[in-house]
């Protein structure tokens, strides 16, 4: 498996790139501000064809790119249905101190040509990949993590699988939920009932920051430990 991220934009957010190897079909996971010249050096790199974008939640630092990206490759936004009104309206979402950062600024944001909407639970076959779609609201209303199994010739079963986080998850930390569509009792339900149960060896990949490990949120993270006791 190749996974490729890299920290974008101003608001330096997490893109990843994602595939089964060099040569590939892939997906991206998040191309927020300034992603799309990431992604086509990944892309170009590693002889790579996206052929979907996966979006953890509608947040304009993780979704700035989407027109662009998905114009680019001829593909597929995939977004939760509670979060799909921000790709055309991304202001409704967000703080005023990242609304002044976007002043004077031109910037178009509308859907790309094709659109389709996540369910949680649901299993999604991209690229030669699974992912497990989980609704987890609380940072947003149409927040969804991505968790796909581990499998490279290196791990020998250590890693049973990836959890592409979003802002649901950090190292040591959660996602804010002061912003519009934000809830922190919901954010603290989606902790105790899709975070908590998941194993230990899941790495974590977040919307933010360094990886992590569910264990080691679990042992260190105060949101988690909160729950736990």
């Amino acid at each position: 498996m190749l996974i490729a991220g890299f920290p974008a934009g101003s608001w330096g957010t997490n893109c990843y790139v994602v595939a089964t190897g060099q040569g590939a079909e892939c997906i991206v996971i998040d191309p927020g501000q300034d992603a799309a010249q990431g992604v086509d050096e990944v892309v170009r790199e590693n002889r790579l064809k996206p052929v979907a974008v996966l979006l953890t939640h509608g947040h304009i630092d993780h979704m700035f790119s989407v027109l662009p990206v998905c114009g680019a490759y001829d593909s597929t936004a995939w977004i939760h249905p509670d979060d799909r009104h921000l790709l055309s309206d991304p202001m409704a979402g967000i703080s005023a101190e990242s609304a002044r950062m976007l002043l004077g600024g031109d910037h178009k944001f509308a859907e790309p040509d094709d659109v389709a909407e996540l369910k949680d639970g649901q299993s999604l076959e991209l690229a030669g990949l699974q992912f497990t779609v989980d609704h987890t609201p609380g940072h947003t209303r149409g927040s969804v993590t991505f968790t796909t199994p581990y499998d490279g010739p290196e791990n020998n079963g250590a890693v049973p699988a990836v959890l592409f986080s979003g802002d649901v998850l950090f190292a040591g930390s959660i996602g804010r939920t002061d912003l519009p569509g934000g809830d922190h009792p919901t954010m603290l339900h989606t902790l105790a009932t899709k975070i908590l149960p998941m194993r230990d060896e899941i790495v974590v990949l977040p919307g933010h920051g360094g990886q992590t490990t569910i264990g080691r949120e679990k042992a260190t993270n105060p949101y988690l430990q909160d729950l736990e006791t």
